[in-house]
């Protein structure tokens, strides 16, 4: 029951409470959202350089985690194709994007001005599946450690405070109520949940099974943050800012982490 109070902590309340902010500051333009994606992406990283990864390692082997972070990738991969056929992508291709209209599921570019109401239904759906791996991570680890449950529930929850204002500024300028708009970044957050009991069930199989559910929430996660998340966000300011941003989110993950 702790561990899925968790899983509601760092997701529904995280990605809730950054709708509520967004709808009382300015944060929709493309570099404020690029920065709080920046950030997003930087606590990410900690959490799996200084959480999922080293535990994994703990009780299993290099080759046990290996194989858990490549599972995660494949699985974010059929997540993604999965955002597609929601978002009515006919054509799905892994390619290098040139442009960033190009970068988020090709034509469908979140921040593209005008359609910024679709660009933030895009989001929503993009982050909600995201969430799962997240989901994962607190279940299995909270399984293995409540402690490190813990730990990676205040760091999650910190990372998906700026995604659920990356989801919210292009509602908000889509005309979307703020009542709307808070309900609408606070659902993106369930699934969070989802991944919990999913976690938790692996978790409990086996410490091998364990290390594969700790690694393939990492190797998801980085999936997505150098994938998606760090690409989106240095082609929409087009400059270093972003990189500096991600860094400072990796400290503060870092710091969160020793907690």
């Amino acid at each position: 029951m702790q561990i899925l109070l968790f899983s509601i902590i760092a997701g529904i309340v995280g990605t809730g409470l950054g709708g509520v902010i967004a709808t009382l500051v300015k944060t929709n333009t493309d570099k404020t959202i690029s920065g709080f994606l920046s950030f997003a992406a930087g606590v990410m990283i900690s959490i799996v350089t200084f959480g999922l990864i080293p535990e994994a390692l703990s009780i299993s082997n290099v080759y046990i985690v290996i194989l858990g972070i490549i599972l995660g990738v494949i699985a974010i991969m059929y997540l993604n194709r999965l955002v597609d056929i929601i978002t009515d992508k006919r054509e799905v291709t892994l390619k290098v994007h040139n442009t960033h209209e190009e970068l988020f599921h090709q034509s469908d570019m979140i921040y593209k001005r005008k359609s910024w109401l679709k660009s933030g239904v895009l989001m929503l759906v993009a982050i909600a599946l995201h969430n799962i791996p997240e989901g994962l991570a607190i279940g299995a680890s909270g399984v293995h450690d409540i402690q490190l449950g813990l730990m990676l529930t205040i760091m999650i929850a910190l990372h998906n405070i700026p995604e659920g204002i990356a989801i919210a500024g292009p509602l908000i300028i889509g005309n979307i109520s703020k009542r709307k708009v808070v309900l609408l970044t606070t659902l993106s957050g369930t699934p969070t949940l989802i991944g919990a009991i999913i976690g938790m069930l692996l978790g409990t199989i086996s410490d091998t099974a364990l290390a594969i559910s700790l690694s393939l929430a990492g190797g998801a996660m980085l999936y997505v943050v150098f994938g998606e998340v760090i690409p989106q966000s240095i082609l929409i300011r087009k400059d270093r800012v972003s990189t500096i941003i991600t860094l400072l989110g990796m400290v503060i993950g870092l710091l969160v982490s020793q907690i």
